[in-house]
Parts: C-alpha cells; structure tokens; sequence
C-alpha cells in the first residue's frame, strides 16, 4: 500500500491520549493522518512494552487505527552493537503487529569507524526476515554534514527515506527542505523522500504555526507523496496550536482498500484474542481441523481461545500466499510461539457476505 499523506511518530503510548487506543485513532482521524508510526523497539529491547507486566502497549492501538482505515508503520532506534539481536527483534516486532512498514532510526553511533559492516549485518538480516515490508530510514537531514554515516549501506535495501527535517534554532523549514531534497538526490542510491517535521521544543526553541504551515506547504510544492511531524506525545500536550495547524492542512489522499477475509483472518491471529477472530466467522460458520469439526461462532471463539493459551503460545503469524477461486481463499502460513512453531500451515476459507463461512485448517507444529 502507498503511503502518502500526513503522520506522526509516537515514541510512548502511554503519554499518548493517556495511552487510551480508541482516543489516540480518534485523534489521529480527526487530524487527517493517513499514517502513524510507533516506536516498536530501542536496540535490541522492544519498545512499548513493559517486561515487568508483560503488556504490549501497540496492539490495541494498532486495531484501533486499521478501523480508521490509517496505517501503521514502527519505527526503530539502531545502535550498530548487536546488528543480528537488531534486526531479530525488528522482524518479531513487524511480523507479531502485522505492520504496514518498518523505519530504521540511525544516528550518531552509526557514525562511528567500522559500523558500515554492522549497517551491512543488520540490512542483510532484516531484509532476509521482511522481505516484502516497506523499509525506510529515517536519520539527518544533510548528509553532508554526516558522511561518517553509511548512507548507501541503509539505503540499498530501503524503500523509502524519511530524513530527520528539524529546523532547530531557526524559522526556515521551506529553504532547508530544499536543501535537504537536493543533497539526497545528488546521493546513490536515491530513494522517494518523505520527510519528518518539528513538533517539539528544544532549549527555548519552539517551531511556530507559521513555520509548519510552510513546511507542509514546500512538501506539497516539491511533490513529496507523504511527510509526518515527531512527536504527538509532544505536540498534543505542549504545542497544541501546532497540531491544530497540521491537521487543519487540507491533504486528501486516497481511500485505502478494503483489507481481503485472508489479511483480516491473519491480523486476526496475530492480535491472539479469540472474540477477534471469531467476529471474522458468520454465525453459523463450519471449521475443520484435523482434531474435529465445529459450528457456530461461540465454537469457534472457544477453539481459538484454546489454540492461543494450549497450542502454539505468543504465536507470531505470518502469510506466505494466497490464491482465489471464485468466493474460496487458499492460504500458506507459518507461525513461530513460545512453545513451537508452524512451518505448514494450510487453509482453505469460504466467504459468504464478507465473512467466513466454512474454513478448514491443517497445520503440525515442531520444536524450535
């Protein structure tokens, strides 16, 4: 799916709209965004997530912001340390939330002597583990006031670049995105730029109405299909007018497409809750596995509820293919849990009125 139109980062939920999913897709909704973007990890910790009461404060919000019909991209601080353990928890966090896109935060630690051969690492591992999601980079917005950087090594294997726009201590967004469009299309390889804009406030600077306005008005001018603004945990609760601003900026941008049965049926089990994946079953709905055969969406809610908590444990479930035949869905899948994993996943669905009404399911699961 393209992405175009206006975003905003969010580094905690909890400081978003009280951490509340409904309020925070409401907000974004009203504002006009097309996109969020949630950090989903720090190094090789995942982000959002408290390990004290193991709750993963994304899901919900993720739900909660599909229904609007908004994407959901992560976004993730690189160190360049442990590149392998990096791109490890990108791809669980990516595959587990089903996300829309992936952006790689790099800065000053990947300046250093010799991270080109971690820059190198990580890529070639997280493209291995997401072959197909959109990736992009999102680091500074002159690269030439930071060739240390190894700008070729990240944007190879990215889609997209998403430089770091901050006019910091000045009130000149229009002349330094100019700038900074020009100096990356003088740079191999070129990717489509989407630039990321000031919210925020720094040692008694604060970007004005005025300024945001410009810079929204030079991204259009520039024909640049998407831009977005760190960060709403910021913006909402210090700079009120600047979020006002934005979202009183007029970017239609088209209507997403209707997620397929297939893609709702995997965003399904990878959000793990049963009531979610029964919803998707009309009322009188027949599944069959290869331990029995069930009707009704109470049955299929009571399987799911046991197939997450006995069967495969903290699944993470990814879609390897799709085929159609007139209103029957084949799909390949595998899962990785806790306690196993599912190499050969395969299912047959039956659609009646957009839903499922007849699924067959074979799966085995192995050890780790």
């Amino acid at each position: 799916m393209a992405l175009e139109g206006k975003g905003f980062f969010i580094w905690k939920v909890p400081n978003c709209e009280a951490g509340n999913a409904t309020a925070i897709a409401n907000a974004a909704a009203s504002a006009g965004l097309s996109h969020v973007l949630i950090k989903i990890a720090d190094g090789s910790y995942a982000s959002n997530y408290s390990s004290t009461t193991k709750t993963d404060y994304i899901p919900p919000v993720v739900q909660a912001l599909r229904k609007k019909g908004i994407q959901v991209w992560g976004w993730h601080y690189v160190y360049g340390n442990d590149p392998l353990g990096e791109a490890k928890i990108a791809i669980s966090r990516c595959q587990s939330l089903s996300l829309d896109g992936y952006v790689i935060d790099a800065e000053g630690e990947y300046k250093v002597a010799g991270k080109q051969v971690a820059a190198a690492r990580f890529m070639t591992e997280l493209r291995k583990g997401l072959p197909n999601l959109p990736i992009a980079l999102c680091s500074y917005r002159y690269p030439t006031y930071h060739p240390q950087l190894p700008w070729k090594t990240f944007l190879e294997k990215c889609d997209l670049n998403m430089p770091q726009m901050y006019w910091e201590q000045a009130h000149n967004p229009a002349a330094q995105l100019r700038r900074c469009v020009k100096e990356f299309q003088a740079m191999t390889p070129y990717r489509p730029i989407m630039p990321v804009g000031a919210a925020y406030s720094s040692g008694g600077w604060a970007p004005t109405v005025a300024d945001v306005n410009e810079f929204l008005a030079t991204v259009k001018e520039l024909k640049l299909p998407a831009t977005s603004f760190f960060s709403w945990d910021y913006a909402r609760s210090n700079l009120k007018p600047l979020w006002s601003a934005i979202a009183a900026f007029s970017w239609p941008v088209a209507s997403a497409p209707t997620p397929s049965v297939a893609e709702l049926y995997m965003q399904a089990l990878n959000s793990r809750d049963a009531a979610t994946v029964a919803n998707l079953f009309t009322p009188n709905a027949v599944q069959i596995t290869a331990a029995a055969t069930i009707q009704g969406t109470d049955a299929v809610k009571a399987w799911y509820t046991e197939f997450f908590s006995k069967i495969i444990l903290n699944g993470s479930f990814t879609m390897t293919g799709v085929s159609s035949v007139g209103n029957t869905r084949h799909l390949t899948w595998t899962a990785k849990g806790s306690n196993g994993k599912i190499t050969n996943g395969k299912d047959t669905i039956g659609i009646i009125g957009g839903k499922i009404g007849y699924h067959y399911s074979y799966f085995t699961i192995s050890p780790l």
